[in-house]
């Protein structure tokens, strides 16, 4: 299961369209209060996790995953050069992957698909 949590929805969409037709089951929310609902429910394998998210904050759904879901890789996504130096590695220890927001979709899917577990 892959959990994108984006602001941007038209991106978002893509990235999720794309990971479906690659055989990963998606779902797709915009806010730090739906993704913490949804993982307090659903297991999560993989999250692509926009580091800029605009309704909430994106390392308080990091924190939360690394607490209640500590298996799930985080592939943090950004159009910033907001922790570029790698530092986000230091602070979850469930970080996966730290990729630009222009990122290709088959590049991300290569991605998710390298750091999840049977999604």
């Amino acid at each position: 299961m892959v959990l994108i949590v984006a602001s941007n929805p038209t991106l978002s969409v893509i990235w999720a369209k794309y990971l479906e037709r690659q055989g990963h089951a998606v779902t797709l929310v915009h806010s730090q209060e739906a993704a913490v609902a949804y993982m307090t429910e659903h297991s999560v394998d993989v999250i692509v996790l926009d580091i800029m998210l605009t309704d909430g904050a994106a390392m308080a759904v990091a924190d939360y995953a690394s607490y209640r879901r500590p298996s799930a890789a985080i592939v943090f996504v950004t159009r910033a050069t907001f922790f570029s130096d790698g530092s986000v590695f230091n602070h979850f220890p469930n970080a996966a992957a730290f990729v630009e927001e222009k990122t290709p979709p088959g590049d991300l899917a290569a991605i998710v698909a390298y750091h999840g577990r049977a999604c």
